[in-house]
């Protein structure tokens, strides 16, 4: 049965960070006056995420408030910024990750998207991603580039939850199994689509995953990949 719809996963699927979020956390420390390095920051990031519950008064996961929680239990509660300057510092953040040059795309995406675009398939956006995604779609010139966008702090559902799924079938109008979902990782992304019926690809652009995500569904190592394999399915 040929293709109708195609669910996209952003972050490490169509793009990357040109810097580590742990760097510019790092970086915007430094400017407050304190004195740490990515490494440190990563385990600090890393600490605070496993901590948060999934909703902080009410705030889902990813949500603004949700992360000037978690910033604040990082920048003030364990590295001891002076409150005073957390909130000027979160506001940088927050203005980072929702500009373009904070991000890359990766080789072939504009192109993949054009090119289902063209050959009529229903594009949705599939993500765990903040508040702000639809900022920096603006920013990155994307707005347009999809029918539909889910994020998961907006929806209050996200990967691998099957709701978030169901929700972009109703989105699309076409069925499961004329769907496809890609994305980068083996639980959130394949595991998540299968889960609801929706056949799944992983993109592997470093090379990472192993046997178990090979043996799962199929695995691409770009986009110009990504784009062969929709199209050899598609209508």
């Amino acid at each position: 049965m040929p293709l109708g719809a195609v669910f996209l996963d952003l972050g490490n699927t169509l793009l990357r960070e040109r810097t580590s979020r742990a760097e510019l956390y790092a970086e915007e420390g430094a400017r407050a006056g304190l004195s740490i390095d990515a490494a440190a920051m990563s385990v600090s990031m890393q600490r605070a995420h496993a901590e948060l519950p999934r909703e902080v008064a009410g705030s889902f996961r990813y949500s603004d408030a949700w992360f000037r929680a978690f910033q604040r239990r990082i920048f003030v509660d364990e590295l001891g910024l002076d409150p005073a300057r957390f909130e000027p510092l979160s506001a940088r953040l927050f203005r980072r990750f929702e500009q373009a040059d904070t991000f890359v795309l990766y080789p072939g995406a504009r192109e993949l998207l054009a090119a289902l675009r063209a050959r009529g398939l229903v594009l949705g956006l599939v993500s765990n991603w903040s508040e702000g995604l639809p900022r920096l779609l603006a920013s990155l010139e994307l707005s347009t580039a999809f029918d539909f966008v889910l994020g998961s702090a907006a929806e209050r559902l996200e990967k691998p939850e099957r709701g978030l799924f169901e929700l972009a079938l109703r989105r699309a109008g076409v069925p499961r199994e004329r769907c496809l979902h890609a994305g980068d990782q083996l639980e959130l992304d394949a595991r998540g689509a299968l889960a609801a019926g929706i056949a799944a690809v992983l993109v592997d652009h470093e090379g990472k995953l192993g046997d178990e995500a090979r043996a799962t569904c199929p695995v691409v190592s770009s986009l110009p990949a990504l784009q062969d394999l929709i199209l050899s399915r598609a209508a």
